[in-house]
């Protein structure tokens, strides 16, 4: 198991050599810094504490600054714990980079959904309206609230309320290409969260050691300087048939 902290910047597409065109969501992951790390003497579980995105020492707190120096850095705004890891493997204030994850992986993305708000029962459950005529008196409402014998509403009970902003997970996404010297990561398809969200990217729990052969990705650069070389042939054609 291995993981990272990164931002959601936003949506794109690549296209490989073959011709097929891959939506990815681009991470920007920055080196993460080890600021913990647990073992079963002193915690009862192993784990690593990442961090991620430096923090201005006048907007953290005297506990926060205390625990970034223990691992000789700044404070972070956002950590997480990675479960699972080899510790040994690992030592306090150790930087991180997108480099542990290679082109083909299967990984599992956690993010915060985005919110919407107080929403009610048809939109947030995709329950059905009633009848839209005048003499229905029954539209977009929650509906029976249950059998009269309780005297109450039973748990569970499908109602409007808070609908978004929840920790989801996407299992089985597949990096499509990683940039060492621009810290990005490149993931097929969406993941959860809006822009500028944390994410957390980690190993496959239902596919660990699952890795696809690595798309053959068009490099832009190429493209240009082959625009250019068949540019500079036509002139020199040109100029010799002159």
């Amino acid at each position: 198991m291995k993981g990272i902290l990164g931002k959601k910047i936003g949506m794109t597409q690549v296209f490989a050599k073959n011709g097929k065109l891959i939506p990815v969501t681009v991470v920007s992951v920055e080196p993460n810094v080890v600021m913990q790390i647990k073992t079963m003497e002193t915690d009862g579980y192993e784990a690593i504490q990442l961090g991620f995105t430096t923090k201005k020492e006048k907007h953290s707190t005297k506990a926060e600054m205390g625990h970034a120096k223990k691992a000789n850095t700044a404070p972070k705004r956002f950590l997480k714990e990675i479960k699972g890891v080899e510790v040994n493997n690992y030592q306090l204030g150790q930087e991180i980079k997108c480099d542990i994850f290679e082109a083909g992986e299967v990984v599992d993305v956690t993010g915060t959904s985005k919110g919407k708000g107080f929403q009610g029962v048809i939109k947030r459950f995709n329950q059905s309206r009633g009848p839209m005529g005048h003499g229905s008196q029954y539209h977009r409402g929650v509906g029976s609230m249950g059998t009269l014998r309780p005297m109450r509403v039973f748990k569970g009970k499908k109602l409007p309320g808070h609908m978004g902003h929840e920790t989801i997970t996407i299992q089985n996404l597949e990096i499509v290409a990683v940039d060492v010297d621009e810290n990005i990561i490149l993931i097929k398809g969406n993941i959860p969260g809006p822009k500028n969200s944390f994410v957390v990217i980690k190993t496959s729990v239902k596919h660990p050691g699952l890795k696809n052969e690595a798309s053959d990705l068009i490099s832009y650069e190429d493209v240009k300087k082959d625009v250019t070389d068949e540019t500079k042939e036509e002139v020199t054609e040109e100029n010799t048939e002159a």
